[in-house]
């Protein structure tokens, strides 16, 4: 019977890969906190997800507010120290970046309002990038994280490609992957490791605001050894293992959950079962 002692914090909590992981870890003994930003029109999603977390025999802990803002980050990691103090032993084990908001403009598009301004800019790179940086800081300093703590970052192929409006996010995903490198050097002393998982191309919320979606996944289906896309359970199964103590070893590298999606290079290729 599981415990459910420690603690899996998810930035992003509340649908597509960060629902999913938050289900395989409290199926995994994890208590879950999630911090997410939603409004009225999606706050179901977040109780649904809440509820299932429950029903895995897991405590849930949400947090509706900007993951982003100082002020709110204080607040959360304030809140966190009161718990694990009422639960003395307990920790963060699992943090994992899952924080998908940002602009898609063009650096350059066909007049100034039609282009990204450096506001915007800012903005994608400090939410999808930055605050990877900011929240291990903030629980290192306040002793949440210890021997033994995984941190994870959720990004993408787009880290390396380029797409037509896909310019700010892509430098925030680059930026994110050399922060995992840097913070995993730094982090070792402290037994505390990080990764990135680059998910193959999934059918969620975020892909679906990008122009041309529909595009990005014919192709990645035709390219795919296994002919589908990803699905934010597979992330989720990969994250299971990745917490375990035999995976102590992995750190400060990029690990593909994409069924062999990035390895194939023809976007013309005809799946053998049609």
């Amino acid at each position: 019977m599981l415990e459910f002692r420690d603690y899996a914090l998810i930035l992003g909590a509340s649908s597509g890969f960060g629902q999913a992981c938050a289900y395989a870890l409290a199926e995994g003994g994890f208590n879950i906190i999630g911090v997410h930003l939603d409004r009225a029109a999606t706050l179901p999603k977040v109780q649904e997800t809440i509820e299932g977390i429950e029903q895995r025999g897991a405590k849930a802990i949400f947090f509706n507010t900007n993951a982003a803002d100082a002020e709110r980050r204080a607040e959360v990691v304030a809140a966190i120290s009161s718990e694990l103090a009422a639960n003395k032993g307990a920790s963060v084990k699992v943090m994992l970046h899952s924080l998908a908001f940002g602009t898609l403009l063009p650096f350059i598009g066909e007049s100034p309002l039609q282009s990204a301004t450096q506001k915007q800019v800012e903005m994608t790179l400090d939410v999808m990038a930055n605050t990877l940086v900011y929240w291990t800081q903030a629980l290192v300093f306040d002793n949440l994280l210890g021997e033994g703590s995984r941190i994870f970052a959720l990004t993408s192929a787009g880290s390396r490609r380029v797409l037509p409006t896909y310019g700010i996010v892509s430098a925030a995903k680059a930026a994110l992957e050399s922060y995992v490198r840097q913070l995993a050097l730094e982090l070792a002393p402290h037994g505390i490791t990080i990764n990135a998982i680059c998910a193959g191309v999934t059918d969620t919320p975020a892909l679906r605001r990008i122009p041309g979606n529909d595009i990005i996944m014919k192709h990645a289906h035709m390219r795919n050894p296994h002919h589908r896309l990803t699905i934010p359970d597979d992330v989720a199964k990969v994250l299971a293992l990745l917490v375990r103590p035999e995976a102590a070893w992995i750190t400060g590298t990029t690990i593909n959950v994409d069924g062999g999606e990035e390895a194939v290079d023809l976007t013309w290729w005809k799946n053998p079962r049609e």
